[in-house]
């Protein structure tokens, strides 16, 4: 049986917020291969990530879902900011306590993330070295993506008109006369129309239903996060610091897979690199529908036990 805790670790000025799920069988004598779970754009760790960690876990993994800086449990301000720059620092952060850990093998981390959270991870290891290895689910290079929508299709006036309402809603809450922000935007789309892309269709569902909503991700982020975004790219250095072995994960009929194809034809400096294909499989199936996940698990758990050698 799979035994989780939660846990709290230092950030800066703050705590992040945690769970860390134990192997069957665990020993606090022993040492095991271990993997920092980032959960996607607008996520918490309760959501997909934790499932990716339980499971990870019961293929003999340690394994920590956190929630990123300024979000769900995790402290830090403004609230609900989306911070790239932040959320590739948490993988790292995340790591230091786990160096504190008598029993992770510091020699066997592994960085695993879904959706934007995979594209940090990827980020994240090319510049922080503990990282041995790294995997990526549903991939989404979330600077691209806002900034250019799918198939790179929106032309820069939208882009620029963006960055304007960023940049006012900045304004806005300095001349506030509350001391809390209150420029806030929807993650998912208000309104689904036929011509709704189909992972924001299904994002929707997931975030705002039963099927996954949960307290601590109220699927808003703050406006003036797009500045920050819209600097972001998962691509850049990977052809040359991205070295380590990168297995990534994706669903055949997901309307985000040229993110992920994207990434693993530039990524031609890692030592080995593997791509998954869950057939059938959107973008969002791979969040949570068993179907898709367990088999894509079984191929991942193999990945980085053949790729974190003790």
């Amino acid at each position: 049986m799979i035994k989780s805790e939660k846990v709290l670790f230092p950030n800066s000025y703050y705590d992040m917020s945690g769970i860390i799920y134990y192997p069957e069988n665990f020993n606090e004598n022993n040492t095991y291969k271990t993997i920092v779970v980032s959960h996607p754009g607008g996520g918490v760790k309760e959501q997909a990530a934790g499932l990716y960690a339980r499971k990870l876990a019961e293929h003999g993994f340690l394994t920590i879902a956190f929630d990123a800086s300024f979000q769900g449990e995790s402290g830090g301000y403004p609230r609900l900011l989306e911070s790239p720059s932040a959320r590739i620092e948490d993988v790292s952060v995340a790591i230091d306590y786990l160096s504190t850990l008598s029993f992770v093998d510091m020699n066997n981390i592994a960085a695993f993330g879904i959706c934007a959270g995979a594209g940090y991870s990827v980020t994240a290891a090319t510049v922080d070295r503990r990282i041995k290895a790294v995997g990526a689910v549903s991939l989404v290079n979330i600077g691209i993506l806002f900034r250019e929508g799918l198939d790179h299709a929106v032309p820069v006036e939208s882009q620029i008109q963006a960055l304007e309402a960023a940049s006012l809603a900045r304004s806005k809450d300095a001349n506030s006369k509350t001391s809390t922000f209150i420029n806030y935007v929807p993650y998912t789309r208000d309104e689904i129309t036929e011509d709704t892309p189909v992972y924001a269709r299904e994002a929707s569902d997931y975030y705002r239903t039963p099927r996954a909503m949960y307290p601590t991700a109220p699927d808003f982020l703050l406006q003036r996060s797009m500045q920050e975004i819209f600097q972001y790219d998962t691509l850049h250095l990977v052809d040359t610091l991205l070295t380590q072995p990168l297995l990534v994960v994706a669903g055949s009929e997901a309307d985000t897979k040229f993110l992920t194809d994207e990434l693993y034809e530039k990524a031609t400096a890692s030592s080995k690199r593997d791509y998954y294909i869950a057939e059938g499989a959107t973008h969002v199936d791979l969040y949570d529908k068993e179907e898709y996940i367990n088999p894509a698990v079984d191929y991942i758990a193999k990945f980085f036990n053949d790729q974190l050698k003790f």
